[in-house]
């Protein structure tokens, strides 16, 4: 976590809004306060935050649906719902989407503040131990942090993508990495464009591993791709 926890707010009620935003500022936080769901969502494709502060009820996009837009765009981020409802089931239905918390408004802005740090001290602990992570792949290996593809006769860093897209075929070892998944998650949307753009960035990584015949990225058709890979070499 960098020195300024960087938090995508979306809340549409203008003067709790503010107060919310000048909170955490002082907080020494380096917030990025949305007023709809829309807004937000632009704004998360577009920018790298820390953590999401959601509002339930917002025009253009409501919080429950934007969380779920979140989900499957990253994954990781973590989010906390505000709303005004209390109600058993709305609160299920925000933990089944993935929230890390929930606060009834009106709320106390200390806890909101404790609750954040709580979060983030776990979103970074996590990171530092994915950070760690190293793929054996035959002979080759792979480490996602620095982003380093290291062969028995070659040594190269790959581009953000391109590591974005061979640890999602690492982490699907096994199976089948969708093609809506990994467009979704990678270039933000699932269209015709960004698939011929992931096609070329799979025979991109096929040529860098061709030094290791036993590696295989398998176009299964209709669906998406099977990486095969010896697991020690």
């Amino acid at each position: 976590m960098s020195d300024k926890a960087k938090i995508l707010l979306a809340e549409d009620e203008l003067n709790f809004g503010a107060v919310l935003e000048s909170y955490l500022k002082l907080a020494k936080m380096d917030v990025t306060w949305c007023k709809n769901g829309k807004e937000a969502f632009s704004k998360l494709k577009s920018q790298e935050f820390d953590l999401c502060i959601l509002d339930i009820m917002m025009p253009e996009m409501d919080g429950m649906t934007l969380a779920k837009e979140i989900k499957n765009y990253r994954k990781e981020l973590p989010f906390i719902f505000l709303t005004a409802k209390s109600m058993k089931e709305d609160i299920l239905k925000g933990f089944k989407i993935g929230a890390d918390d929930y606060l009834t408004k009106p709320f106390d802005s200390e806890i909101l503040l404790e609750k954040i740090k709580v979060i983030l001290r776990k979103k970074s602990s996590i990171e530092q131990s994915i950070s760690k992570q190293i793929y054996h792949l035959g002979t080759f290996s792979f480490t996602p942090s620095n982003r380093i593809l290291k062969g028995p006769m070659s040594e190269k860093r790959l581009s953000p993508k391109e590591a974005e897209l061979l640890e999602e075929l690492c982490l699907s070892k096994d199976g089948v990495l969708s093609r809506s998944r990994a467009l979704t998650k990678i270039w933000g949307e699932d269209n015709y464009f960004t698939a011929r753009s992931m096609d070329v960035y799979i025979a991109k990584l096929r040529k860098y591993l061709s030094e290791e015949p036993r590696i295989e990225i398998i176009n299964i058709h209709g669906n998406g791709f099977e990486f095969k890979y010896p697991s020690v070499s």
